[in-house]
């Protein structure tokens, strides 16, 4: 499996971006998608997953209310919306996928099978 993110830039505090992740994967549907981001100097913190068919949805609390994820199992492609951006939202922003991910681990960056490369967002006060 293959994740490709892109959509990543410099925008100003408070605008939007959307980040795309393109998964390789044949069966995209079955599978849990997330998003984690690191900043400098700081330790990988989860933002958002998409479980599995993409009934459920969960959000980290520091961007919940700001932040969407969505999946488009036609095109084998999850996206992060990201509105309100804040300079404390810097970082390089990663797609993971979890093939047997439970609810109780979806916070978890251990529990992902696979991870894309990165895509640096980055926002200017």
């Amino acid at each position: 499996v293959q994740l490709q993110a892109s959509g990543g830039g410099l925008v100003q505090a408070g605008g939007s971006l959307r980040l795309s992740c393109a998964a390789s994967a044949r069966t995209f549907r079955n599978y849990s998608l997330g998003w984690f981001r690191q900043a400098p100097g700081k330790e990988r913190e989860f933002v958002a997953t998409t479980f599995r068919s993409g009934s459920n949805t969960f959000y980290g609390d520091s961007v919940k209310g700001r932040f969407t994820i969505s999946r488009d199992s036609a095109k084998n492609t999850v996206y992060l919306q990201m509105n309100s951006l804040k300079p404390e939202d810097t970082a390089v922003y990663f797609c993971a996928l979890g093939l047997s991910l439970i609810l109780s681990t979806v916070r978890r960056g251990s529990s992902y099978d696979y991870w894309g490369q990165g895509t640096l967002v980055t926002v200017s006060s």
